[in-house]
Order: structure tokens, then sequence, then C-alpha cells
């Protein structure tokens, strides 16, 4: 029984250990303006959930306005930046209704 709860402690302070090694390198800031709706983590994720199913339908829609109009070699490097310009905007828009502006350090 004993060993049971060091082990189950053990394996928890592991995964603390390791949660500081994930990269958040390239995430925005999130500044609060005015009163936010969710703390941050949380508005994070739904609005890149939100901002995922976005590039999803804009590569989508990409493609089927280049099969309606007889396009046959879709530009994949134009898909693909439609999609993310579609998703980025998602994001910040998303991010907006939440009370959070973002600030980006390069």
């Amino acid at each position: 029984m004993m060993a049971g709860i060091f082990r189950a402690l053990a394996v928890l302070a592991v995964m603390t250990a390791l949660a500081g090694c994930i990269d958040h390198a390239n995430d925005p800031v999130l500044l609060a303006i005015g009163v936010p709706v969710n703390p941050p983590a949380v508005a994070h994720s739904l609005c890149m959930t939100d901002g995922n199913a976005m590039y999803r339908e804009a590569r989508n829609q990409y493609h089927l306005r280049a099969q309606l109009t007889g396009y046959v070699d879709a530009d994949e490097l134009e898909a693909e930046t439609t999609a993310r310009a579609a998703a980025h905007r998602q994001y910040v828009a998303c991010l907006s209704g939440q009370g959070y502006r973002t600030l980006y350090a390069y």
C-alpha cells in the first residue's frame, strides 16, 4: 500500500519536473483588456481550437474553389498561406472576444 503511494508521488514529481520542459517560446503573451472572460490559459486553448478549425476549413475551401474553377494543380504554397492567415485572424478575433490582446515577442 505504501509503495503504491510512493510510486504515485514519484510519478507526479517526474510529471511536474517535465512540465517545465515544454517550449512556450513562440506563444503570444495575452494582455488583459478590461475584464477578461476566462483565464489566459483557458482563452488560449479555446481560441487555438477555433484557429485550428478555421485552418482546416480554409484549406478545404481553397481546394473546392480550385476544383470549381477548373484549376487542377492547386498551388499548395498559396493554400497554406491562405489557411494560416485565416487561422490567425480567427485566433485574434476569438481572443479579442475573450477580453485579451496578443503580444508577440520574437
